[in-house]
């Protein structure tokens, strides 16, 4: 009987002026414990999921689903035990980590063998822009772009040199409901200073000198200053973080979850003293996760 575990990290997006386009894998994971079965089961074992109550109408099933069809495949049954670590329309990637969820299922249950930039191309092509599934599927950081043809390319950083903290209110934040604050058009001038602050920062980020990251991270003109009145605590956060050594603080993907990029071994010392002021928010330390998801046999 095939048995498997499929593991996926949570992502981060847009680092404030890398709007849709970039994204980071983080060290919380969805974990799935599959076994093949005459029927399908999902049983949920997070305080982050909601219970389940038809497993052909489960998210995850329908991508498995819609993956096995579109490369021609018969998707067997199982048994699927989740496992999450990444809470729901809280800004960290848990409909990407969806839907690289499903995919391989599918590609482990078919056997279909797909390869990294397979998989990449077609969670796009579901979520719709690559900035979190990216990550999800390679690790790092990923700066990416997708043109009109629906070709990808993307630039990979790998780094452990970091802290990543995450500000977790209670509350969740839809990613509907965060674009419709967004502005349809840009004046070229804005355009082209939001573009410049954005290059700096890639260029700052990908050179290691994080000190000039987290200033331009909190320049963004694309997203923040339209997001910050949807997001609790937003300049709070900002300012007592950097005040403690954080680099720069900013939405991660469309909020309400803020993050900072602190030096390594600083983000302990940070995270506990915004845990105080902020009773009611859960404040993690992370790391960058280095792989995409992974599978382990059994």
């Amino acid at each position: 009987m095939t048995r498997f575990t499929i593991k996926v990290p949570a992502s981060t997006a847009n680092l404030g002026p890398g709007f849709d386009s970039a994204g980071m894998a983080l060290t919380r994971y969805l974990t799935l414990h599959l076994e093949e079965h005459d029927e399908w089961m999902f049983e949920h074992h997070s305080v982050h999921l909601p219970e389940v109550n038809d497993a052909k109408e489960h998210f995850i099933y329908q991508i498995a689903k819609k993956t096995a069809e579109h490369f021609g495949a018969s998707l067997p049954a199982a048994h699927v035990v989740v496992e999450s670590e990444i809470p729901l329309a809280r800004g960290l990637g848990s409909s990407s980590s969806a839907i690289i969820a499903g995919i391989e299922i599918a590609n482990q249950l078919c056997k279909l063998h797909l390869s990294k930039m397979d998989k990449l191309y077609f969670a796009a092509a579901i979520e719709g822009h690559p900035d979190n599934v990216a990550p999800t599927v390679l690790g790092g950081l990923v700066i990416a772009s997708q043109s009109s043809n629906e070709e990808i390319n993307y630039f990979q950083k790998k780094d452990d040199n970091l802290d990543f903290i995450v500000y977790i209110p209670s509350t969740e934040l839809k990613t509907e409901a965060s674009r419709e604050v967004l502005p349809e058009q840009y004046s070229r001038q804005k355009a082209t200073s939001a573009s410049a602050i954005a290059n700096v920062m890639f260029a700052s980020l990908i050179a290691g000198d994080y000190e000039l990251a987290g200033e331009m991270m909190e320049k963004d003109l694309y997203h923040e200053p339209y997001r910050a009145s949807l997001i609790p605590n937003y300049e709070k956060i900002r300012h007592e973080a950097k005040k403690r050594g954080a680099y720069g603080t900013v939405i991660s993907g469309a909020g309400p979850t803020m993050l900072s990029l602190a030096p390594k071994g600083k983000g302990a010392e940070i995270a506990a003293a915004l845990q105080d002021l902020l009773p009611n928010y859960s404040v993690d330390v992370l790391e960058m996760d280095l792989h995409g998801v992974q599978v382990e046999e059994k």
